[in-house]
């Protein structure tokens, strides 16, 4: 059982494919977790990548790629994996479905989290941190006693740079460009499994566990 997951930032696929991991016990794969792990173990690929890295370029797809085909075919994927963040361009999901069909493994389901944009804007551009005890809070979904000010340790709380309003919306308006095309690819695939991700965490985590127990063809026009 090989998924991909699939949606906007903010949409809350992170939360759910770490359900998805306890639930099913297969591993999530981040591109990020696996570039760092390759790194650390000073693997060629991760050499490549850290040298990269360090001269500020960004690391090609044919080394993700690569460390993807490492990261797939170790034993705890033996049983299935679940891919977040990985593929974000068409590109990307060719090379990604040759590779896979390369060593005998197929993308069985991708889940996408639907969530709309004013809902996505009120999420990230919500969310405030404690500079200090790095404790999370949401303007709207997970208040503060004191507004403005860390429940655990007292300190003001800050918004991150990236979780601004006008951030936000430029990393919305890159991946509606980037990375929205992808529905469409799937779908022809008959893969793709469209979830709306304006509910509780609970609700959510039944559909798309409703979906993988069924099993069966995807989203059709």
């Amino acid at each position: 059982m090989n998924i991909v997951f699939f949606g906007p930032p903010g949409s809350g696929k992170g939360t759910q494919a770490q359900l998805i991991v306890t639930r099913y016990g297969i591993p999530q794969i981040s591109t990020g977790d696996m570039m760092r792990a390759a790194v650390k173990a000073r693997t060629p690929l991760g050499d490549m990548a850290k040298a990269i890295m360090d001269a500020g370029g960004l690391v090609s797809d044919d080394i993700v790629l690569g460390l993807v085909k490492e990261r797939v075919s170790q034993s705890d994927c033996s049983g299935g994996f679940i891919l977040d963040g990985f593929p974000r361009t068409i590109p990307q999901a060719d090379a990604l479905i040759a590779l896979l069909n390369g060593i005998g493994k197929k993308i069985d389901f991708v889940i996408s989290l639907d969530v709309d944009n004013q809902e996505l804007i009120n999420r990230l551009s919500g969310r405030r941190t404690c500079p200090a005890c790095g404790k999370g809070f949401h303007v709207l979904y997970d208040t503060p006693e004191l507004e403005g000010v860390c429940d655990g340790c007292g300190a003001f709380l800050v918004q991150r740079d990236d979780d601004s309003e006008v951030t936000v919306i430029n990393r919305l308006k890159v991946y509606e460009e980037q990375t929205s095309p992808l529905k469409s690819y799937f779908k022809n695939l008959g893969i793709l499994h469209t979830v709306s991700g304006i509910a509780t965490i609970t609700e959510i985590e039944h559909q798309i566990t409703a979906i993988i127990d069924a099993g069966g063809i995807g989203d059709r026009s």
